[in-house]
């Protein structure tokens, strides 16, 4: 396991812009796909990083996981057919800060990365993202009808803390009904 390291101030703001090593493989049942990694995640080196990001917590309530993980742990979900990565490389300190053009360009890149490691599932963990990355402005939180070369796609809740309208029950529910359909 990397060594859990708290970022400083320091260490984190200078980190716009950095990017952050895939978590992909052969042999996925689940490729979740982040908006864009954070300052603080970029700051570690690893996904959904930042204290108080309920991605964790969300993965374990939901089953995919024994246990609550660590993202410093990020490496070990490949062990368990689970993989992350980001739509839009580069770190920001908000969403907000990513061009239409990024969105695009990073659902084409996506489509490359699902076509070599051939992931069961494409989980987008965040719906604004899926919307304007694909052109699905009504997307819904769920399964989609489309598939990325291949791959089902499943729209998750965004499990930032900043995003108040799912708490934590809500995105175990939302993950469960993902999981759900891995096991059958």
């Amino acid at each position: 396991m990397a060594q859990e390291r708290h970022p400083s101030r320091a260490e984190v703001a200078a980190a716009y812009g950095a990017t952050i090593p895939d978590v992909i493989g052969p042999g996925l049942r689940v490729l979740f796909v982040g908006i864009n990694p954070g300052l603080y995640s970029g700051a570690t080196g690893h996904h959904f990083a930042r204290p108080g990001n309920r991605f964790w917590k969300a993965l374990h309530g939901a089953g995919f996981t024994d246990r609550e993980y660590s993202p410093f742990e990020d490496p070990s979900l490949l062990d368990l057919g689970i993989g992350i990565t980001n739509l839009i490389e580069r770190t920001t300190g908000n969403a907000d800060e990513l061009r239409p053009e990024e969105y695009r360009e990073g659902a084409a890149r996506l489509e490359r990365k699902v076509e070599r490691w051939k992931p069961a599932v494409v989980a987008f963990v965040g719906i604004t993202a899926y919307r304007h990355a694909f052109g699905r402005p009504r997307a819904k939180i769920g399964p989609q009808e489309e598939t990325i070369a291949g791959a089902r796609i499943w729209v998750l809740p965004n499990p930032s803390g900043r995003t108040a309208a799912y708490q934590v029950p809500q995105l175990v529910e939302a993950f469960s009904a993902l999981g759900a359909t891995l096991e059958g």
